[in-house]
């Protein structure tokens, strides 16, 4: 996986990116990229400190930049936070936003779509 437009810092094993933290060798694929929603998770950043191979100073600088950059976000309702803490939230709460109408026609040539007429 390329490494997102937006650069912050580039060390020598790890940038901080739009997308997160991503490593600099693209040659991983983005295997152990962590992403922008991930990076207050600290199991998964005490797993990709853990691989063989990863430099720690860089990796902690980076994690350190992108945790300034990228702040964690409180729960947007603290009441549906704590109904969820006591257990009493089983499901997600569904934003009541209509979602947007999505078109069948991206990505098609226009020649090959079905045409229509209104008839009189």
């Amino acid at each position: 996986m390329a490494l997102h437009s937006d650069i912050f810092w580039v060390g020598r094993q790890w940038a901080v990116t739009g997308a997160g933290i991503q490593a600099v060798d693209q040659r991983l694929r983005g295997v152990l990229d962590i992403d922008v929603a991930r990076l207050w998770d600290e199991a998964l950043v005490q797993s990709r400190r853990a691989k063989p191979g990863v430099n720690a100073a860089d990796f902690d600088k980076a994690l350190t930049l992108a945790r300034e950059r990228f702040p964690q976000r409180p729960d947007e309702d603290p009441i549906v936070a704590q109904l969820a803490a006591l257990g009493v939230i089983e499901a997600p709460v569904v934003s009541p936003v209509v979602p947007a109408m999505k078109l069948r026609t991206e990505g098609r040539l226009a020649r090959f779509l079905p045409q229509w007429r209104i008839r009189r």
